[in-house]
């Protein structure tokens, strides 16, 4: 029997290459879009109508998708959204917009699918995080901290369902070539003391993703995640398993170099 897979954020990027790659596996998989009418069509992927962002609608996407298939093996939370600018220059209204899709979101689409989960005593959680789950990152704090929220949910909550036979897996990518990371959008409010460093930092971003793989690979490490044997932490090959590596094994001032150096700073 094929395996139900659920993957939210499936309109571009790395939702959209998992939820190919996760047909081509074959899988049932059903994807996530808040407009259907205006998404563009995977070959072998149902779209849902679904806005993370509000809990009726993640309802209601996750009721329909039950009664298709009678029950969701996996779910892998992909949509999400990113933020530029410095902490002091970033709104509250910004940073709860930000956390209501990366983690609210994200809990919202757990609870939905986990009673369903339960019953069937079996179940597969992926979360996309990023290296910045674990990571500083100058002038992306309040996008770095919802992926460290991230990663604090998917750590405890894999310690409460594991007794439902259902585990949670986080897959850590670094800078991917998708239109999030190319048109990442600005805080509202500027501070002039800021701009400079803004704008370096702002330019390393955009050499960094233009220069970054496909999310194809992203993809692949979604599906082993998913379909493969359990284990907390997966990091795609490259810079992302490089970093991993190296905030595990090397000493914070090097790390801590290396990463000023990666956003243009002295």
């Amino acid at each position: 029997m094929s395996k139900v897979v659920v993957i939210t954020g499936v309109s571009s990027g790395i939702g959209r290459a998992a939820a190919e790659l996760f047909v081509k596996r074959g899988c049932q998989v059903f994807g996530t879009v808040r407009n259907v009418a205006k998404a563009q069509a995977i070959p072998g992927v149902v779209f849902v109508e679904m806005d993370v962002r509000d809990d009726a609608s993640v309802q209601q996407g996750m009721q329909s998708i039950i009664a298709q298939a009678k029950r969701i093996d996996v779910l892998v939370n992909s949509a999400g959204g990113t933020l530029l600018g410095a902490a002091e220059e970033t709104s509250i209204v910004e940073a709860r917009t930000l956390f209501d899709t990366n983690l609210f979101g994200l809990l919202r689409t757990i609870k939905a699918v986990l009673p369903y989960m339960r019953a069937q005593r079996s179940g597969r959680i992926v979360n996309v995080s990023s290296v910045l789950g674990f990571l500083p990152a100058p002038y992306m704090a309040l996008y770095a901290a919802s992926k460290h929220a991230v990663e604090g949910l998917s750590e405890s909550l894999d310690h409460e369902v594991r007794q439902f036979g259902v585990r949670v897996a986080l897959v850590e990518p670094s800078f991917t070539k998708t239109n999030l990371d190319l048109n990442a959008p600005q805080t509202e409010a500027r501070i002039g003391d800021y701009a400079s460093e803004l704008e370096v930092v702002s330019q390393a971003i955009q050499n960094n993703v233009q220069k970054a793989p496909q999310p194809e690979g992203v993809a692949a490490t979604i599906a082993d995640a998913a379909l493969g044997a359990w284990k907390m932490r997966h990091t795609p090959k490259g810079e992302a398993s490089l970093l991993a590596k190296l905030r595990r094994f090397m000493p914070a001032a090097p790390v801590e170099k290396g990463l000023r150096k990666t956003f243009g700073l002295a």
